[in-house]
């Protein structure tokens, strides 16, 4: 039976920590937790669940949202319609990216922000981040666009960032015109 998962909201302090790194094995905890993640991210996308289980829908959940502070996240990506590739990046890091900067047409949303942000929040069109699987297997992931955007917003949570906090505040669309819309 699903259960969703209870995620912190922005003004809850552990969301702001700094996070440490997940040493191997992974903890049983840690293999249950990572596979509650993606179950409540995939969930919160198919719409008949989403509103079974009464989810926001959402891509990406990091172990801060969700009251761990370890370095980890879950990107669940749909690609078709209900088919959809799943990312688990333990101790990830960001070795690469574009110059091109690229911002959410919609604006950014997230699991832990329960209001209505307006603004853009500048993000490389390509990363590549090399990161860990849950066996301990060293990973190199590359995305652009949507994934790519997914991949930084999670990113920032393990640095205790919040996508708001990229959003200019006295100027909330500042560079719109410097960057890519997509």
């Amino acid at each position: 039976m699903f259960k969703p998962i209870k995620i912190l909201d922005e003004n809850d302090p552990i969301v702001r920590e700094k996070n440490i790194d997940v040493t191997f094995p992974l903890s049983k905890e840690d293999k249950k937790m990572i596979q509650h993640m993606i179950d409540h991210l995939t969930n919160s996308q198919i719409e008949e669940l989403s509103i079974k289980y009464d989810l926001r829908p959402g891509m990406g959940l990091a172990a801060p949202q969700v009251g761990i502070n370890k370095n980890y996240f879950v990107v669940v990506h749909e690609v078709d319609e209900q088919v959809f590739d799943n990312y688990v990046l333990i101790n990830p890091k960001i070795v690469s990216h574009s110059e091109e900067l690229i911002y959410a047409s919609t604006g950014e949303g997230c699991l832990s922000v329960n209001r209505e942000v307006e603004g853009i929040v500048p993000r490389f069109a390509r990363v590549t981040i090399e990161a860990y699987d849950e066996d301990g297997n060293k990973i190199r992931v590359r995305a652009r666009e949507e994934l790519a955007i997914a991949f930084q917003h999670e990113f920032d949570h393990l640095n205790g960032i919040l996508f708001t906090d990229r959003i200019d505040k006295d100027n909330p669309f500042k560079d719109k015109d410097k960057m890519r819309m997509i």
